[in-house]
């Protein structure tokens, strides 16, 4: 029996109000709490599915591991037991720096892909265990990871233009024999999967935004030079899988509709041209982040109106590279190039 399909936040309003220019809402304020460090740049973070865990992972080529209860926790202003450790366990196996992390839909594992030319799979639930229990080699810098929902497959983007598909029971890597316009500077930035695992879209350094099918892993759509000739940094599905998120080093954010490749919105005023910056959206869809590199600022917008409705300082020294949202509650964690790790919470 088919599930009915979400519907977010944002596409019932584009849908059901397409000309609506109302006034924008309010972002609720923040608290922010430096968490820890790792000793080189703080490259990627991403939340586990259910909110429990988050985890970072580093140009030192470490990855750690949080409990987001114990970090709420460190917020309580007066902590009875004593100082909190949030750390839960730190990963030390790859020997190149981290590029991306994701958690398996329905388990306990975290995968991680990195410069070293391989993906990691780690069981969060093995409390004494530091390294991987299995490992994909892969023939390219993988530069991004991407769960199916049914958590049976996984992608990788890499240096290699097209995205590799990997059966994770076989290990077998799977190649879409449909690419269109094969650049030739078509490193994946980012890869994601929607959350029916029907579609999956790429952002590459050629500026193009690919749309792929989830069954045939053919490419379906091709926005060329979705950001000019500036690269695609991020794109993800929103969650009715009808649009699609970018962010580019031309400093704009983007929001695309998947059925026609139709621009639909455009997010402006927050400057990033050198860091491989992510757009995202908070839990409901309803507001965008990112990041102004310019200006060192937490930068959110209106998804509907595109107005921008609140700018932070991010509390790093230097922009922050990477914006992960929590998937159930508002919260975010922001990695920085200044090593640190910090977690914003809703006051």
């Amino acid at each position: 029996m088919l599930k009915p399909r979400p519907i977010s936040f944002l596409t019932w309003l584009l849908s059901s109000l397409p000309d609506l220019k109302g006034s924008s809402k309010g972002f609720p304020k923040h608290e922010t709490r430096h968490l820890s460090e790792h000793k080189n740049v703080a490259r990627c973070a991403r939340f586990s599915p259910d909110g429990r865990f988050v985890a970072t992972g580093s140009a030192d080529t470490s990855i750690k591991l949080f409990e987001v209860s114990k970090i709420k926790q460190m917020l309580l202003p007066d902590a009875k037991d004593g100082p909190v450790r949030s750390v839960v366990k730190t990963y030390y196996d790859h020997i190149q720096p981290v590029n991306d992390l994701d958690f398996h839909p329905q388990g306990t594992i975290l995968v991680s892909g990195a410069k070293d030319q391989t993906i990691k799979f780690f069981d969060v639930s093995k409390t004494n265990a530091k390294r991987s229990y299995r490992v994909i080699q892969d023939t390219h810098n993988v530069r991004s990871v991407s769960f199916h929902p049914s958590g049976d497959f996984l992608l990788a983007g890499t240096d290699h233009a097209i995205p590799h598909l990997y059966d994770i029971n076989t290990f077998q890597c799977y190649l879409s024999a449909n690419v269109p316009d094969n650049s030739p500077n078509g490193a994946i930035n980012q890869v994601r999967y929607s959350c029916t695992g029907a579609m999956y879209v790429t952002a590459s350094k050629d500026g193009a935004i690919r749309l792929w099918d989830g069954i045939t892993a053919n490419c379906v759509r091709s926005i060329t030079a979705a950001h000019g000739t500036a690269e695609a940094t991020s794109a993800i599905f929103t969650r009715d899988q009808r649009f699609v998120l970018s962010c580019g080093k031309d400093s704009t954010i983007k929001l695309w509709e998947a059925g026609s490749g139709r621009l639909v919105k455009q997010y402006l005023g927050a400057v990033h041209t050198q860091l491989r910056c992510q757009a995202i959206f908070n839990a409901t869809e309803e507001f965008i982040l990112s990041i102004d590199e310019l200006n060192n600022e937490v930068v959110i917008w209106d998804a509907m109106t595109t107005d921008i409705v609140a700018k932070w300082p991010s509390n790093h020294v230097g922009a922050p590279r990477w914006l992960e949202h929590s998937p159930v509650e508002s919260a975010f964690i922001s990695c920085g190039t200044d090593r640190s790790i910090r977690f914003w919470k809703e006051v």
